[in-house]
């Protein structure tokens, strides 16, 4: 109770950052469409559940299971499976919040890390992906507590700091095998490290605890060995990551294009008022050398900067374990920039905070009601809501499926095998004993033989079909997000195959 009665205030905001965080959160959901790795992991999930040999199936295609694996129980939760996806990852961005606070408490205080928590809440970088069924939020907040128990650790030796960092960066190992680079950044921590203080065999003992770590997070790991697909991890890898091999001749061709892509990225999803104080941060950090703030600064840069020069495929989500650190380092410039303008009163703070976070707000609450209209970089709104990897109407489409069964025998067939289609409607059909068969974008000749017995159905993406299509009736159509370069606009449509086809 003395606790609680000295940091009251502390605490009383803190828990308001944390219903303003859900408030951002947790309406609609299930509003934005869902994404084609959102459907098969939602769909790799089920399968796991219903069939315990497959517990590593996600193996199977170079991907760890853990995000899966915990999202299992909230199946019986929720009966939407998107929302319960969702749901996870606005648990996994939670987490999140809480280490950012604490990382910030412990290195710059109070203020800073009510800072940190409220930067974290509003950036329209992580409440759009803290809303996605996507593993890279469980992977944000084991990375952020990994970095935080580092912290910790070179601070306070202790063996069960080093055991719990161990489960942290074998947790983040399981959700996701570029986590993989927090091994390789702990030496940096070194930086925070007391030489002036040094005593007899310190330095020694902290690199036993970093082996103790690192011994528990590669056990960890090796649990996936069980699985029959193992190999798969290093063999898929190489689909999304140059060898340095690949790069002789031309060691700048693809980090040169990516630096582009940030400087797109950044200053609209993190927004100007949040990049400007991140900014401040950065320079102070570095004039004024906080050794422990700059472990912080170098834990997020080197993981974007290996990004940036060794990945085919370079997207915002990849980027997002980097993002946090990166804020509590705002918070810390923040702090700065309210002293060297003398705005200590509370007035004045308040004004601040609101030329802050109205930007971030108004993209938060056009994510929240209408996605359509959210400024996202040109790649994310492709993806996300006008190409064929965004899915539209699923669960009307498996509802409408549902009431035909009821008159007999419905078979559906998908323009697509693996991901959006067929996968974004599996999910809503888990027990239904609906037949669905994936194909090219045409209807496949197995779907003609369907039709004679059954009601035979065919789904696809609007614009990768052929622009005639013969023996069937448009029952359906839901339109994706109109393209702004005047591209065609597509969408999801239902046909019925006619029994004549």
């Amino acid at each position: 109770m003395e606790t609680l009665v000295k940091y009251r205030k502390e605490i009383a905001i803190f828990l308001l950052t944390a219903v303003l965080y859900f408030a951002l959160r947790l309406p609609n959901l299930t509003l934005q469409p869902i994404f084609a790795d959102e459907a098969i992991y939602i769909r790799w999930a089920q399968v796991m559940r219903a069939e315990p040999t497959l517990r590593f199936l996600p193996l199977s295609d170079g991907k760890t299971p853990l995000f899966m694996w915990a999202m299992i129980p909230l199946f019986k939760i929720f009966d939407d499976p998107l929302y319960a996806g969702r749901f996870l990852s606005v648990l996994s961005g939670f987490g999140t919040l809480v280490g950012v606070f604490l990382l910030g408490r412990r290195i710059f205080g109070s203020s800073v890390a009510l800072w940190s928590a409220l930067i974290y809440t509003v950036t329209p970088y992580t409440v759009f992906f803290d809303r996605m069924a996507l593993v890279d939020s469980m992977l944000s907040a084991f990375t952020l507590w990994s970095l935080y128990l580092t912290v910790w650790l070179v601070q306070s030796q202790r063996l069960d700091l080093a055991m719990i960092l161990g489960y942290m960066l074998g947790g983040a190992l399981l959700t996701k095998t570029p986590a993989m680079i927090n091994l390789l950044v702990l030496p940096v921590s070194l930086l925070g490290f007391n030489f002036g203080k040094l005593k007899k065999f310190n330095l020694v003992k902290l690199l036993g605890l970093w082996i103790v770590a690192i011994v528990i997070a590669l056990g960890l790991y090796n649990i996936l060995r069980l699985g029959p697909s193992f190999t798969q991890l290093s063999v898929r890898n190489a689909d999304y990551i140059f060898s340095p091999t690949d790069l002789i001749g031309r060691p700048l061709d693809p980090f040169l294009p990516h630096v582009g892509d940030i400087a797109d990225w950044f200053p609209k999803l993190l927004t100007w008022p949040i990049l400007l104080v991140m900014a401040v941060g950065i320079i102070y950090l570095i004039t004024l050398r906080h050794r422990v703030g700059l472990t912080i600064l170098l834990w997020a840069i080197i993981p974007l900067v290996l990004q940036m020069a060794f990945l085919k495929t370079f997207t915002t989500r990849y980027l997002l374990f980097s993002i946090p650190p990166l804020l509590v380092i705002g918070a810390y410039g923040l702090g700065k920039l309210l002293q060297s303008l003398k705005i200590l009163s509370i007035p004045k703070v308040l004004i601040l905070t609101v030329l802050l976070l109205i930007s971030p707000l108004y993209f938060n609450y056009l994510l929240v009601t209408n996605p359509e209209q959210a400024p996202l970089p040109r790649g994310e709104r492709r993806g996300y809501l006008e190409d064929w990897t965004a899915g539209y109407g699923f669960s009307q489409i498996a509802e409408f499926l549902l009431e035909r069964k009821k008159e007999g025998m419905v078979v559906v067939g998908t323009e697509g095998y693996f991901g959006t289609l067929p996968d974004g409607l599996q999910i809503y059909l888990d027990k239904a004993a609906i037949p669905i068969i994936g194909g090219s974008a045409s209807v496949s000749a197995q779907l003609k033989e369907a039709d004679s017995a059954n009601q035979t159905f065919y789904i696809a993406n609007k614009n990768r079909l052929p622009k005639h299509l013969d023996g069937v009736k448009l029952i359906k159509e839901y339109p994706k997000a109109k393209p702004l370069d005047g591209k065609p606009q597509d969408a999801i449509v239902v046909y019925k195959v006619l029994p004549e086809f």
